[in-house]
């Protein structure tokens, strides 16, 4: 069946990715979860906390116990927002920003590689396959309710 479904191959590559990027993450005392957070947070003006769970496409209860973590480790500060009252900006520290620029070189070598071993044409039609299926989901295209008279 592997070898047969899209979302296998999609399924597994994925998984790979995350092993791939967890073993790298550990020689920085890193983990992915913990690189791409720091990734998604804006080095310049920080990122409203209640921003960056629907930037990373991550529930709120993760993105807690992240972040709580990377507070400990010194790499991140919570302050109150000026434009809102009741909401907190997230803003890295000197140490959360070496770590980010860690994370961002790890994946631009991870890009760096893919693009050497696949040509143009098969990367563009990479890009456009996963478009259109994040469309076709985002779209409701797959699985429609359907009524019967």
């Amino acid at each position: 069946m592997k070898e047969l479904t899209i979302d296998w191959a999609l399924r597994a590559t994925w998984q790979a990715v995350i092993k791939m990027y967890n073993e790298e993450a550990k020689n920085y005392d890193l983990t992915m979860a913990l690189g791409f957070t720091l990734l998604s947070i804006d080095a310049k003006k920080g990122t409203p906390s209640t921003a960056l769970g629907p930037r990373m496409g991550m529930e709120a209860t993760s993105l807690s116990r992240i972040l709580k973590s990377i507070e400990e480790r010194g790499y991140i500060e919570r302050r109150p927002n000026p434009k809102d009252g009741r909401g907190v900006l997230i803003y890295l520290t000197a140490l959360g920003l070496e770590k980010r620029k860690e994370s961002k070189e790890v994946v631009l070598r991870f890009n760096e590689v893919v693009k050497q071993h696949v040509n143009d044409s098969d990367l563009k039609g990479f890009f456009n396959t996963v478009e259109t299926i994040n469309k076709l989901i985002l779209d409701k295209k797959i699985y429609t309710k359907t009524t019967t008279n």
